[in-house]
């Protein structure tokens, strides 16, 4: 968990360059998860903490050209990325914290967070927000390309009870937030976590 903004910021800065390069083959579990939240065209739809909106195109795809798109960041780094990559077509990007939108309450059918639990400073507080900016019935989807385990690995730590993305930890975070959990998959190839905004 991140301690401050400053370290998120200062993380992802120095890897948003080549970030896209660095996972070149993760595009099919996004646009599998895209699928699992049950978009409809029409609806609005935010990437939290998007990076370089590499889950853009599957969420425009999703809600049509009548629907809408945004992918917020705090870090002017990736949003800059995901221009470059063209990513900027599938929707609107906005620097922003994911724990403070700039949006009004119930505007968004859905909300889209790939890897970001794991980078949220206040996880409570964050969540609560996401649910503050969605209808009742709306909702959410924690994303990774790959599972808890997988990743652990990749960076060569085990797993701990503490981790926030474990499903004993994740339900209660999540129904304390304003979201009820209805699907858990962790496995090597991805972690999906899907929740409805409670009333």
């Amino acid at each position: 968990m991140a301690d401050d903004h400053t370290q998120v910021q200062e993380f992802f800065t120095a890897r948003a360059a080549d970030w896209d390069a660095r996972f070149p083959d993760d595009g099919p579990a996004f646009a599998a998860a895209v699928t699992e939240i049950g978009l409809r065209p029409g609806d609005a739809v935010l990437d939290a903490g998007c990076g370089t909106g590499r889950a853009l195109p599957f969420l425009r795809e999703a809600v049509g050209p009548g629907g809408t798109v945004i992918g917020a960041d705090l870090t002017p780094a990736m949003l800059t990325a995901a221009v470059r990559a063209g990513r900027d077509r599938s929707g609107a990007l906005v620097l922003a914290d994911a724990g403070r939108l700039p949006l009004r309450g119930g505007v968004l059918d859905a909300v889209f967070g790939a890897g970001l639990v794991s980078h949220l400073s206040r996880p409570a507080e964050d969540l609560r927000e996401l649910a503050r900016v969605v209808r009742p019935g709306g909702r959410l989807a924690l994303f990774h390309p790959v599972g808890r385990a997988a990743l652990a690995a990749r960076h060569g730590r085990r797993l701990t009870d503490d981790d926030l993305r474990a499903e004993p930890n994740l339900r209660p975070l999540l129904a304390g937030s304003g979201w009820r959990m209805t699907s858990y998959v962790d496995e090597d190839d991805r972690f999906l976590a899907l929740a409805v905004r409670q009333d």
